[in-house]
């Protein structure tokens, strides 16, 4: 969430910063003509409550010294009903004022690309030699059939579309990835974390998913009253458990920077996709994938967003994938980002990058929501900083594997780093699969 006071302060910038992410000028000033109804009416209470406070302790003279104070606490009771009247009308502005801060999104840095949409996202660079074939390479969901390692009809017999089954050695990759990436991340120094797959709405709310994305989730409804949610949302992605770990705490500066990672299912209704990537696991309502989060101190999410977006290059390199690292437009980045890099991995079969890790730096937006902060050595208290990034993407990371370790006899060869989680297998064939 935005802080009111830069926007009070800052109002010009304010508004050209996010204007770049789509939002128009009148909403700004809507926003901040509420905080000044809000402002003033806190004013007047609270200076009738100074004078209520004032008032009280002459009555209370007066009554010690046996005289008459009827008009003075009469005088009072009128004061008390205008106190109620402006208390209750603070509260109603300020729930105006929330219910707009809440759906803004975070400013964009000023080293990011301005533009609506991502065609304006920038490459920042580029690591290997995009992969060639003297063979017309298959797609990664064909390949997966063809092995007998990927079944969707089976999937869409027992679940519906976008879900798949694992078989025999793909479910072995699928685990000898997500292993890989952890073991990996612990390396670096991140720790280890198993988090819950249901969260309330408050932890949805911390990380910005609630109150704008409510259609993008899928929320736990009431048996008796299949209208009502009940406060449970199977989480779209680890950030928000891990995130919210620090919801409402305190954090001692000299713990700072903290890193955490989780591997988790993540559950996406993927609505508004009608139409893309209706094959392979690129857009999946069900998918696993391994997150990274930090929290950290502002001077230091500069430096850690960079340290965040190598460790997720570290591992496609470590897996041979080709990829570049792209820069996104103010238009293009998530809601709670400052500023994102998304690493788009090469896929032969679709001659194009696609995206398979997303690395931000949210700033204070999502601890101000949430409520994380720190202490500094004076004592003083902070809003940190939070990043996060995917670390990465489990099943986008299977498909590249198929679709540039793949052979002209339709076997896939396992990248070196895998081989000890494969058991030792170096080559995927049809006779991998155990059903």
């Amino acid at each position: 969430m935005l802080d009111i006071k830069v926007i009070r302060e800052k109002t010009d910038w304010a508004k050209e910063k996010l204007a770049t992410r789509g939002i128009k000028p009148e909403e700004i000033d809507k926003l901040l003509e509420i905080d000044a109804k809000r402002r003033e009416a806190m004013a007047k209470t609270e200076s009738l409550k100074a004078e209520r406070n004032e008032v009280s302790k002459k009555i209370g003279e007066a009554k010690r010294n046996k005289e008459d104070a009827s008009d003075a606490i009469k005088s009072m009771q009128e004061v008390g009903a205008k106190i109620k009247e402006l208390d209750n009308e603070v509260r109603d502005l300020t729930e105006k004022q929330n219910y707009i801060l809440l759906r803004l999104p975070n400013f964009p840095a000023d080293s990011d690309p301005i533009g609506p949409d991502e065609s304006y996202n920038e490459e920042v660079r580029k690591w290997n030699n995009v992969t060639k074939f003297d063979f017309k390479p298959k797609a990664h969901w064909d390949l997966g059939v063809d092995l007998d390692i990927l079944d969707w009809d089976r999937a869409a017999k027992v679940s519906g579309a976008r879900f798949v089954y694992y078989k025999g050695a793909g479910a072995l990759l699928e685990r000898a990835v997500f292993n890989f990436f952890l073991d990996e991340n612990a390396k670096e120094g991140y720790t280890e974390m198993i988090t819950p797959y249901l969260v309330n709405d408050a932890s949805m709310q911390g990380t910005g998913q609630f109150p704008k994305f409510h259609e993008d989730v899928y929320t736990i409804v009431d048996n008796d009253d299949p209208d009502k949610p009940r406060d449970l949302t199977l989480i779209p992605t680890a950030e928000v458990p891990l995130v919210n770990y620090f919801r409402d705490e305190i954090i001692h500066e000299n713990k700072l920077p903290i890193n955490v990672t989780a591997m988790s299912p993540a559950f996406r209704s993927e609505a508004g996709s009608a139409g893309r990537d209706t094959r392979g696991l690129i857009r999946m309502h069900e998918f696993r994938k391994v997150e990274m989060v930090k929290i950290c101190k502002p001077d230091q999410s500069w430096d850690e967003l960079e340290k965040l977006t190598h460790n997720a290059e570290h591992l496609l390199q470590k897996l041979g994938l080709p990829y570049h690292v792209v820069a996104l437009s103010t238009g293009d980045a998530s809601f709670t980002s400052a500023k994102t890099y998304d690493l788009e991995v090469w896929m032969p079969a679709q001659d194009k990058y696609r995206e398979i890790s997303s690395c931000s730096n949210c700033t204070d937006f999502q601890a101000r929501r949430a409520q994380i902060r720190y202490r500094d050595e004076d004592g003083k208290l902070h809003l940190a900083h939070t990043l996060n990034g995917s670390g990465l993407a489990v099943g986008r990371t299977v498909a590249a594997i198929l679709e540039n370790y793949q052979n002209e006899d339709g076997s896939v060869t396992v990248p070196e780093a895998l081989v000890p989680y494969m058991h030792g297998m170096t080559k995927i064939t049809k006779e991998s699969s155990l059903i």
